[in-house]
């Protein structure tokens, strides 16, 4: 299979490339009030509005200094096109099938929700992202009391 890669800090990330329509530089984002911690806002792709999230908070990592090099990576999800904010991409790779291994189980739940799997690469390790786990972020964190799902 082949995954379009990027980085989070030192860590790096990829999706299926049949799952992603475009990569293109940091677009003007239009804030959403009362919008989820992690949906940074909306930009406009030619047209289509489009949700994006910010992946450095939605993995609880320290935002960039400097943020005028991100990059968007336009995914393909059930619901229409999402966004992903990550600082910058890496190369697309081809990964055989025997380096890929189960998720760790001593990751946090945020965390382990979002990751399909991890491919052990030559001096790193690629996790590899679902992105329908990731428009679902505000499932993950609505705690069930009394039968009812409420928010945190």
């Amino acid at each position: 299979m082949q995954f379009c890669t990027f980085y989070l800090g030192r860590e790096l990330f990829g999706v299926a490339v049949l799952e992603v329509q475009e990569v293109v530089r940091q677009q003007e984002i239009t804030h959403v009030p009362l919008a989820p911690r992690v949906v940074r806002g909306l930009i406009n792709l030619r047209g289509n509005i489009v949700s994006t999230i910010d992946m450095r908070r939605l993995l609880k990592m320290e935002p960039l200094a400097d943020e005028s090099q991100s990059i968007n990576v336009i995914t393909r999800v059930a619901s229409g096109l999402v966004s992903l904010l990550v600082d910058h991409i890496g190369d697309v790779i081809d990964a055989p099938e025997d380096r890929f291994e189960p998720v760790p189980t001593t990751l946090g739940s945020e965390v382990k929700h979002i990751i399909a799997k991890v491919c052990k690469l030559p001096g790193s390790l690629l996790m590899i992202l679902n992105p329908e786990r990731i428009v679902e972020f505000d499932r993950v964190k609505t705690p069930v009391v009394d039968g009812l799902a409420r928010p945190d």
